[in-house]
């Protein structure tokens, strides 16, 4: 199932026909919450989902072009992510002038987290806050986490995910921490839906590209992971608690590169679909 956010925080299906509105079937909230009817509907997924199905199945479908895409998770808890996580963009880190900010710790040594305030959605604009210094994209498979578990084990990690999404980790490159250049408002685009785990049984068997503009300039396969989607799960979870609704960005490959005002940045994964956004000087 593709599950949208949209509009004021409503929640759709994406049908082969449309956007079908399902917000109904999520427990009502007080309007200063209403980005958080996703968490919602993750935390009680099991109950609600035949709901879901049902309101689907009898609504009516909007063309896609018709409602503004959020963020599909556009409120969540924490943000992880993943460094160096394909040997080829540890090697082309080691070789780029950028490589003292810490850019080069060993993937299974290594976990940050992202501002939940940077995450934006497919109808938004990357907002580069800095004309003189390079903001490069890294393209990611983002996985959503859909219960609450510390020190999840490996064997079990899986089951935790709800579902996956594409996502952008906007990167500042320079000496301070990694959290800090990577927590800009805009710098984590996520989107531009949200598939459920079930569509996308083995995370370690996709694809995934990157254009900036029409160049492409990063294509990878997920299985090239260092340290996969299991084990990244485990090793973050024995860290801080995940929590329904959680992102994990997963980590980049070669090929990162920069970004300037006016450029269109599009991802596409295999099974997900593209996102794409284009980047705006701060004014």
């Amino acid at each position: 199932m593709r599950l949208v956010s949209f509009d004021d925080y409503r929640i759709g299906v994406l049908t082969d026909a449309g956007v079908v509105d399902v917000t109904d079937v999520v427990p009502d909230v007080p309007a200063p919450l209403k980005s958080s009817r996703m968490l919602l509907l993750i935390e009680d997924w099991d109950a609600l989902r035949p709901k879901v199905e049902a309101a689907a199945g009898k609504g009516k479908p909007v063309p896609l072009d018709s409602v503004r895409l959020l963020a599909p998770v556009p409120a969540p808890r924490k943000v992880y992510a993943q460094p160096t996580n394909y040997r080829a963009h540890v090697e082309e880190m080691k070789d780029s002038p950028f490589a003292h900010g810490g850019e080069a710790v060993p993937a299974d040594m290594g976990m940050f987290l992202k501002a939940t305030s940077a995450v934006v959605g497919p109808a938004d604009t990357i907002i580069l806050p800095f004309p003189d210094r390079p903001i490069h994209h890294e393209s990611e498979l983002v996985m959503v986490m859909g219960k609450r578990g510390g020190s999840i084990p490996v064997e079990k990690a899986l089951e935790y995910v709800f579902g996956y999404t594409c996502g952008l980790d906007m990167t500042v490159r320079g000496k301070e921490d990694r959290s800090k250049r990577k927590s800009y408002d805009t710098f984590a685009p996520i989107g531009p839906w949200l598939v459920t785990a079930d569509e996308i049984p083995d995370p370690a068997d996709l694809e995934i590209t990157l254009w900036v503009n029409e160049e492409q300039r990063q294509h990878a396969f997920t299985k090239d992971m260092i340290v996969d989607c299991p084990n990244m799960i485990a090793n973050m979870s024995w860290v801080a608690t995940m929590e329904p609704g959680d992102l994990i960005f997963t980590g980049t490959p070669d090929g990162v590169g920069p970004v300037v005002d006016g450029d269109l940045v599009t991802i596409n994964i295999t099974k997900i679909g593209d996102l794409a956004l284009r980047a705006k000087a701060r004014e």
